[in-house]
């Protein structure tokens, strides 16, 4: 099973909880598909994009559930991330993790396979 993570803040997956659906963080709506990294990117994925934020979680998902509205498309480095085209019902995701601030004010994401 391959496992693929997005990173949000809390805030924004308790409204979606509450919606049973998760739309996109702003950046997703305005690129039209919902970012997510496997385990290897997404650390990267953390110091780059949400240093300094706390407060945030790790969905967890099964890319194959999320069947052909997941597309592997490339973007830095040319390394290939999915991209889900669509809106994630909350009830797909398979775990929720914390990923609180290392003293670096990065993001750790600990234990991701």
């Amino acid at each position: 099973m391959t496992r693929i993570y997005k990173i949000l803040p809390r805030t924004a997956w308790t409204q979606a909880q509450a919606a049973g659906v998760f739309e996109g963080s702003p950046v997703d709506l305005t690129d039209g598909y919902i970012h997510f990294s496997t385990a290897a990117q997404a650390q990267e994925t953390a110091r780059r994009h949400f240093a300094g934020q706390s407060d945030l979680v790790v969905l967890e998902l099964d890319v194959a559930e999320l069947g052909e509205a997941i597309v592997w498309e490339p973007s830095r480095g040319g390394d290939l991330f999915p991209h889900l085209y669509g809106a994630l019902d909350t009830a797909r995701v398979k775990a929720v993790r914390e990923a609180p601030l290392g003293p670096d004010g990065i993001p750790r994401l600990e234990g991701l396979t």
